[in-house]
């Protein structure tokens, strides 16, 4: 990367997990049109998850992943270890506050300072100009934006839109958990998030909370266990006391062996009428 970097050429790096699906091979192809060097990491990251989660049985495939990224011209594939990564002795985390203290950060706590550890590892690593990052992970990607910037790490993050099965339900690694009733109902999650959008940019409710009752209630009569559902700020993850602005509104949702989650944006003119008096109520 440093003979790259040294004959004029841009990088751009997709830090994975493996187990690829279209999502993944969609942030690929994006750093494949913008930069002149793609590289993707593919590492199962045993300090983003918890004690209890699915870190032994999280879905593997290596030889499939390697097929899949040639056929999309990837320049390197980067398979560290464990022991190259976190060597012994190894001590140094690294958090974002606030923003990792809402949505998945309530249950999964520490989950966000492995993910920011190793991306930061896999910048230094690659030296990219780019590094390409995928909505569905909204929380994620938001942690890592605030990351970059605060460490004055000289990367752009793009954040490419959610890639969906035909059905509507966001592609994900975990979607194999999903029995075949489970995965049925599961673009439900989807619907749900895009009625609220509609209903809110229509003016059908006068506060956040309305919006978020009235989605938890949909999916309490599907299978599963609701985790959250929040309307918050776009840029600052913090709670939405006026419907107006940059919005997004996530849920996460226990679906049999899988945590799935899902976002929408929401962009709502400041200038609506009547949004001045659109308050929390409590």
């Amino acid at each position: 990367m440093r003979q790259a970097r040294a004959a004029g050429q841009t990088i751009g790096i997709v830090p994975t997990m493996g187990s690829l699906h279209e999502g993944h091979l969609s942030l690929v192809r994006r750093a494949r049109r913008e930069t002149d060097r793609v590289v993707v990491s593919i590492f199962v990251n045993p300090l983003q998850f918890a004690p209890g989660e699915d870190f032994g049985s999280y879905p593997r495939s290596i030889r499939r992943d390697a097929k899949l990224l040639r056929e999309a011209e990837t320049d390197v594939l980067f398979l560290p270890t464990e022991e190259r990564l976190y060597p012994s002795g190894f001590s140094t985390r690294i958090e974002v506050d606030e923003l990792d203290e809402v949505l998945c950060g309530r249950s999964r706590p520490g989950h966000f300072r492995g993910v920011c550890t190793i991306v930061m590892k896999l910048l230094q690593a690659s030296l990219p100009d780019r590094l390409y990052l995928g909505q569905k992970d909204y929380q994620q990607a938001t942690i890592l934006r605030r990351m970059v910037r605060d460490l004055d790490v000289p990367v752009r993050t793009v954040v490419c839109p959610i890639v969906r099965e035909r059905d509507g339900l966001a592609m994900s690694s975990r979607n194999v958990y999903l029995s075949e009733e489970e995965r049925n109902w599961a673009p439900a999650l989807q619907a749900a998030l895009a009625d609220a959008k509609r209903r809110i940019l229509a003016g059908d409710w006068s506060s956040p909370g309305a919006v978020t009752r009235s989605v938890k209630s949909r999916l309490r009569s599907g299978p599963g266990n609701t985790e959250y559902v929040e309307l918050l700020h776009a840029d600052t993850l913090q709670p939405v006391r006026v419907l107006e602005g940059e919005l997004v509104l996530a849920l996460a949702h226990r679906l049999g062996g899988a945590r799935l989650i899902d976002n929408v944006l929401i962009r709502v003119p400041r200038e609506r009428k009547g949004n001045s008096e659109r308050k929390v109520k409590r």
